[in-house]
């Protein structure tokens, strides 16, 4: 039996039905990506379970998601969206979710936005005090350093929501670049209600020439601050495929963590997200 194994931060979506903003027309990623696509290589990879999580903000998606689960064993959860500056909306949106009892947190697309303080407004901060009593985590895309700022100062208005920033927050590896993101990240790290996904991190390298070395000292640092029991494995799938594929991805990922104890390797690889989900 494969020891636990949890993707994080996998997507899967029909541009044929729905259409996704941030997805160009006639890009790679503009095509169906369904369990039947993926399954064969999570069971390659060694994955036993895996989190969906949102990639646009409207109802349709949310629903697409939930419904996927309800028919795919290897699906444990679901990230969902809702409009966090409209908390009536969308306390009605989490009555319809949650009948199922699969979502296990809310994301929204706030990197895409025009106002990179959006998701500190105070019309938002009513939405995301409605998900700790429900149960439920907030996901946070960082791909600036005002992101990354921003999530700080969301965990420390909400110190009993559990967070977690997707990607490692973006460092710019392709151009090995540390700071400000090596600070930032030790500063959010002090918020004990702040985790962190490994993912994402092949699309922040060089295109084309990216390895697990390129990314270890971005990863030791993170583990230094968050350590193994606030840190958890997502593939980005299918973003992860615009320069790799999942197996590759997956190998790299492991290959990073592999210097850590037998104990520390289980927390990261399925332990702190079945937690933090609550899978």
């Amino acid at each position: 039996m494969n020891m636990p194994l949890v993707d994080t931060h996998l997507h899967l979506w029909e541009r044929s039905k729905f259409d996704y903003s941030w997805i160009t027309s006639g890009s790679e990623l503009d095509a169906d990506f369904t369990p039947e696509v993926i399954a064969p290589a999570i069971e390659e990879a060694g994955v036993t379970s895996a989190v969906l999580v949102q990639v646009g903000d409207f109802l349709e998606d949310s629903m697409h998601m939930l419904s996927l689960a309800e028919h795919w064993p290897f699906i444990a959860g679901v990230v969902g969206w809702i409009p966090l500056d409209e908390p009536d909306p969308a306390r009605a949106l989490l009555d319809i979710y949650q009948l199922g009892g699969y979502l296990k947190g809310i994301r929204c697309l706030s990197h895409d936005y025009a106002d990179v303080t959006w998701m500190v407004r105070e019309s938002v901060q009513g939405g995301i005090r409605l998900l700790e009593p429900a149960g439920l985590t907030l996901d946070l895309v960082c791909v600036t350093e005002r992101h990354l700022a921003n999530a700080g100062e969301i965990a420390r208005l909400h110190p009993e929501l559990k967070i977690v920033i997707d990607h490692l927050a973006k460092p710019d590896i392709a151009h090995d670049e540390w700071e400000p993101w090596a600070s930032q990240i030790r500063d959010v790290a002090e918020c004990d209600n702040v985790y962190i996904k490994l993912s994402g991190l092949n699309t922040a390298s060089r295109p084309g020439a990216w390895s697990a070395s390129d990314w270890q000292p971005y990863v030791n640092h993170t583990l230094e601050c968050f350590t193994p029991a606030r840190m958890m494995l997502g593939s980005d799938w299918p973003v992860a495929s615009v320069d790799g594929d999942y197996v590759g991805v997956w190998k790299a990922q492991l290959e990073t963590i592999a210097h850590l104890s037998l104990d520390e390797q289980k927390l990261i690889e399925a332990e702190t997200a079945t937690s933090f989900y609550d899978l």
